[in-house]
Formats: C-alpha cells, structure tokens, sequence
C-alpha cells in the first residue's frame, strides 16, 4: 500500500470512531480524514447490537447517576437524536420503546419516590407509577407478587438503538462530504510512532502517515497510549456482559436499581431489536483477562495493561473486602456455568418478572461484549466513566465504557475542539449547534 498522508487518523471503526469521522466531514474544513478499522465490518464489536444493552441512556432510568451527571448524558442522547431525525429515515437505527426504572419493597420505593422529586422537573416526560400504573405498561412486571412496587419512567420516547446502524450512517454521511475520506478496513495497527509531520502507523498494509490521530479502539486504546509512554497511571478492568433470552415478556425496558455497594450495572430486561419476540435479560459481570470477548489473542495484549502496582491492588482490595461486591463477583463466575447457571440467574431475572420459569430462561451464546473499565492508580479508585488521555500533541486515546455509544457525538465534539486547536483548521461550531443540539 502507497504511503498517504492524512489530516487525521481515527483508529477504530466503531460507534466512538465513526461518530468523530462524522463531525470532522462535516463540521470542519480538514482535507483528508481515514478511519481504521482492523475487522472486516464497521461498529462488529462492541458497538454490534449482539455486544450491548441498546439503550439510549437519557439519565432519567439510571439510578446510579447524579442529577448533573443525567443531564449531560441527556444533552448526549439529544444529539443522537436530532441526528438520526434528519436522515431519509431512522426507523432502523432509533426506536421507541417504554421505560422505566423498578423499585420491589418499601425502601426501594421509597428511594425512587425521593428520586422522582429531584429529577421530573428536568424530564418533562418522567411518571411516578404505583402497582396499578404498571400493570397497564408492564402486566407481567406485576403478576404474582406480593411486595410493594413502584416505577419511575417514560412512555414515549426514544429509548433503544442499533448502534452498528448509527455507526454505519456516519460513515455513508461521511462519504457523502467534499472531504477525502477513506475507510480502511481490515487494516491492523501495529504501531504509533512519533514523526516530524505528526505521525506515522505501521499497519499490516503499509504505513499511514497523519497530521493528528484518534484512538477508539475500546481498552486497546490504552494499549497503544501505553506504548507510546502516555497513560501510566491507568490499568484496565475488563468487564465481560452476558445476557439470556426470554420469551416476549416485556414491552418495553425495565431497569432494576443500582446497588450503590456495585460499581456495576444492575440487571434490566430490553426486547431486543436483533432477534424480535425475545426479551433480553442481563447483563452479567464477570472480569476477564482480555480486551475482546472470545479473542483469546487479546489475553496478552491485557497482561500489558494490567500492570500489578500499589495502586492497582489498593482499588482491588477496596473491592473485595466490600461483601457485597465479593458474592456478586463469585456469582458472576457461577453465572457462566452450564447447568448452574439458569438457575442462578432465574432469582435475579424474577425480580423484574415474577413469573418467569426455568424453562424460559436461555444462555444467549457469543451475545455480550467487553467494556474497559478503567484503575485510576494515582487516585486508587475505579473510573467509571468515560476516560480520555490527550497528551496535547495531535493524538487523542479514548477508552469509552457505558454510556460511551449513546455520548459518541459529545465525546467526539470534545476531540473535535482539540483537534482544531492543534491543526489550526477552521471548525463550524454554529451549525454543530443548530443541527445536532436544537430539537428538531
């Protein structure tokens, strides 16, 4: 492959990836942009609809999140929306679904009801629903119990997407721009190297030469920051999801509360827009040793992110000694055992759906990603969100777990502004704003 220079380089083809090719086609008056993407297909890991929950989260069902942490993600979600208003159609990347959030006993529903106060004045669309309300949106949410319930949510809204679709339409509107955009496909990066013009990549077809560079690749990202001597005081956390199908017991989503004792996300059952007339129940949390779920190759490409320090073990041991977080770890291993597992999992899946069997519950094989949660080490705390590491010298590394799909055209606004920072070139805040941030 002949030698090219680009403006920029965007490592990773999926939904954080694709959404950046978009802005930077659009929004600015760069020459050449490439986006790299080393499997054969667009948005096929993480981002593919098989790899996550396809919620669009509008932090209005997310009991972990703060009010000012739910109204970010919302401004997020807000521009997915507008987005995915303007094409031809979106029917197939957005869909509307019911939702809510589930408290089961008194203090649950207490907690909801004091949630409720704080948030409905900045979602205009949010119910408060007893039992009876339910019944009417969810019937088999409320069929054989006995305790008290309560749900907090929205009737019609935008509630689902298939990510790899959205993805998909950023790279068909990219290709539609003046720009020079090339999407490479099948191209491995092996390697990141410094250069008088900016960069260099030595990929498995050739070298690419780059003006700045973006990396999206998920916790390989922090691989390739790593090598090149940025990102020290991270280590990664990979944090595998599995889901069972069920049959079609649900209209619409139904999350449960967090635990505020689990840095992990509570189980909440979806329809699935891939395999229509089933009910998707999940995720799990099992850690993995690897950065892509069923790659085995990725187990080595961990070991050298997974550095054994004070600071990594100090974050663990304030794990494990938290009870809680030591039973729900050891029932996530049990989680992905034959036999066993249906049966475990049938305890939590029963507190959204009571009257849920044995017989219904199904393992849904190779359905589940990874996300990269990262060790802060210097502050010995997980990081939770999403997590950036811009040296300030043209390359940007992006590690993007949950809500990192539905925040893709926030984040990659923030790297939009960088990169024109670094470049000099001009960029069209105006219409970014008009377009994607004013309803539609």
């Amino acid at each position: 492959m002949e030698t090219k220079q680009y403006d920029v380089v965007i490592i990773g083809g999926g939904i954080s990836g694709t959404a950046l090719l978009h802005l930077l086609s659009r929004y600015t008056d760069l020459k050449s942009i490439a986006l790299i993407e080393k499997n054969k297909g667009i948005a096929s890991l993480n981002s593919h609809g098989r790899n996550n929950s396809q919620t669009l989260h509008c932090g209005d069902i997310e009991t972990n999140y703060t009010l000012d942490k739910a109204l970010t993600v919302k401004a997020g979600a807000a521009m997915v929306v507008n987005y995915a208003s303007q094409l031809p159609s979106c029917k197939h990347i957005l869909y509307k679904f019911s939702k809510m959030v589930l408290a089961v006993g008194e203090q649950e529903c207490d907690e909801l009801q004091a949630r409720y106060q704080t948030f409905h004045t900045q979602y205009e669309k949010m119910e408060m629903w007893d039992a009876d309300g339910i019944s009417r949106i969810e019937p088999n949410v409320v069929w054989g119990r006995n305790e008290r319930i309560a749900a907090l949510g929205v009737l019609d809204d935008y509630s689902a997407v298939n990510f790899q679709a959205l993805a998909d339409s950023f790279v068909a509107q990219a290709k539609k721009s003046d720009i020079d955009v090339d999407v490479l496909l099948k191209t491995k990066v092996t390697k990141i190297m410094d250069s008088d013009a900016g960069f260099e990549l030595c990929t498995n077809n050739g070298t690419i030469k780059a003006r700045s560079v973006v990396v999206s690749a998920s916790g390989h990202s922090l691989l390739f920051a790593q090598r090149m001597g940025y990102g020290s005081q991270y280590s990664c956390l990979p944090i595998a999801g599995s889901f069972y199908y069920a049959p079609d017991v649900l209209r619409g989503k139904v999350y449960t509360i967090q635990n505020d004792q689990l840095p992990f996300a509570a189980i909440h059952g979806d329809p699935d827009l891939l395999l229509r007339g089933k009910t998707r129940f999940g995720p799990t949390a099992l850690m993995l040793p690897m950065l892509e779920r069923y790659n085995y190759r990725s187990i080595i490409d961990f070991m050298h992110v997974f550095s054994v320090d004070v600071g990594a073990m100090k974050v663990m041991w304030d794990l494990l000694k938290v009870a809680d977080v030591r039973n729900y770890m050891f029932k996530n291993i049990l989680f992905e055992i034959p036999y066993i597992r249906q049966r475990l999992f049938l305890k939590d899946a029963r507190k959204i759906v009571p009257t849920l069997q044995l017989q219904d519950l199904t393992f849904a094989k190779k359905i589940g990603g990874i996300r990269p949660v990262m060790i802060d080490k210097l502050n010995r705390k997980l990081h939770m969100g999403e997590a950036k590491i811009n040296p300030g010298n043209g390359i940007i590394f992006n590690m993007t777990p949950s809500p990192g799909a539905t925040s893709c055209l926030q984040n990659a606004e923030q790297d939009v502004q960088a990169l024109v920072e670094h470049l000099g070139c001009d960029f069209n805040q105006e219409l970014l704003d008009k377009e994607l941030k004013q309803p539609v």
